[in-house]
């Protein structure tokens, strides 16, 4: 026969009796499987209720809801949350496309990511209008941040576009490709390849807020189909000085308060139509008699008047969202000695810490005879990075420029981490872009 144990299990009762080894043998092996079983019938139930988290007796002898409990004696609840942040800080931890970028560059790579160049400057062929041979083997010895195109580079627009494409697939970190494409006197497009014709902004200041955004979107939105992705515009100078020719019809008003709106406006209408844009020519160029082309331009106008003039459609259009801005080459005997492209005080001090500006800051082109006839490429180069610039725009000699800022951080006059921070911003900016490989 055979009794229940506590566990469930049955437990025979063996009687003494004179059968042979071989049957007591079994009767024995039939005792330990059931002991067996009991005890392991045991362990099941405790174990199905932890999993369950059901109702368990406790110490004490309550019952109460079971946590889940592991081997380790730690609960799963425990261990989730343990998970959880542990999966926090490694997201956390976890280098972004940008540093992983930037960390596996070397500070050649570096410096080239800061220039912005013609394809002349960087292939040293003339009237290039085709991105071969040339430009790939270029752009492995020189890979450059950026690409500026001219009339004489354009000639049709499949043409531009197989030359942008091609351009942009030979290069490590994809490009920033730019145009001065500001509608009238300043086109690049719409007189050679036949985008959209429109006219130079002043004519349209008084047509308020919608043409400013519709003029620009209708510029930006036919540069993105052709490849580009920068336009080298709004211009946020205002022509406040009759005298000025450089400016002129190019500048959205001659007020600054209606410049300021209108340029906020138009920054909006280039990012929705697909490109990024730049304000030019930082500190503001409206006021001035000269032309930088030519010669150092000087503003006569005090550091306040500054602020509270010129400063009014650079501020909007920061706050519209401008993702460059380009300081001209204007000497403000007020603020510094220097042209601005090499002032600390104005590109970093008022661009930077006043006016919060974290975008690329780019110079106006370095072949100006404001820069050229005064200053040599090296001293230049070093000298604007050092004030503050991101990227040089048509170093008068690429490899010079380079090898420059190269040196000058040899010789500890520019620290690496100041050319990363530069580097930072490009990067930064061209991720967002879709331009980080």
């Amino acid at each position: 026969g055979a009794v229940q144990d506590a566990s469930g299990g049955c437990v025979p009762v063996v009687i003494e009796s004179r059968r042979k080894p071989m049957k007591k043998a079994i009767v024995v092996l039939i005792v330990m499987v059931c002991l067996t079983a009991g005890i392991w019938g045991i362990f099941m139930l405790r174990g199905s209720a932890g999993k369950a988290g059901g109702y368990v007796e406790n110490d004490n002898g309550n019952t109460g809801v079971a946590a889940d409990v592991t081997e380790s004696g730690t609960t799963t609840e425990e261990q989730t949350a343990d998970s959880q942040e542990t999966t926090e800080v490694t997201e956390e931890e976890k280098p972004s496309l940008v540093d992983e970028t930037l960390a596996g560059m070397t500070l050649h790579e570096k410096v080239c990511q800061m220039m912005f160049v013609t394809p002349e400057e960087l292939t040293g062929e003339d009237g290039v209008t085709v991105a071969g041979d040339a430009t790939r083997q270029a752009l492995e010895n020189y890979p450059v941040g950026g690409i500026v195109y001219f009339a004489k580079n354009l000639e049709s627009q499949d043409q531009v576009k197989e030359m942008i494409d091609n351009s942009q697939k030979y290069s490590s970190i994809g490009l920033f490709v730019a145009t001065d494409e500001e509608g009238g006197v300043v086109n690049r497009l719409m007189d050679t390849v036949g985008t959209t014709y429109i006219g130079s902004m002043y004519y349209y200041k008084d047509d308020g807020d919608e043409t400013a955004y519709e003029n620009a979107y209708t510029i930006a939105n036919d540069m993105s189909a052709l490849g580009f992705n920068l336009d080298f515009a709004p211009v946020a100078d205002v022509w406040s000085n009759p005298d000025n020719t450089v400016i002129g019809e190019r500048a959205y008003s001659d007020d600054y308060a209606q410049a300021a709106e209108l340029v906020g406006n138009a920054v909006k209408g280039f990012n929705d139509g697909g490109v990024m844009c730049t304000l030019k020519h930082f500190p503001g160029h409206g006021d001035t008699a000269e032309d930088s082309h030519y010669s150092s331009a000087y503003v006569h106008r005090t550091k306040e008047e500054i602020m509270a003039d010129e400063m009014q459609p650079f501020r909007s259009g920061i706050e519209a969202g401008a993702e460059f801005v380009m300081v001209g080459h204007l000497i403000v005997p007020d603020i510094d000695e220097v042209p601005a492209t090499l002032s600390y005080k104005i590109a970093t001090g008022i661009l930077r810490d006043e006016l919060k500006f974290e975008g690329v800051v780019i110079t106006d082109s370095f072949e100006m005879e404001s820069i050229a006839d005064n200053y040599s490429v090296d001293d230049a180069v070093v000298m604007s990075v050092k004030a503050g610039m991101d990227m040089i725009l048509q170093p008068k000699d690429m490899a010079s420029a380079v090898n420059s800022i190269e040196q000058a951080v040899a010789d500890g006059e520019l620290s690496e981490d100041r050319i990363d921070e530069s580097v930072r911003r490009i990067l930064t900016l061209k991720e967002s872009r879709g331009l980080l490989k």
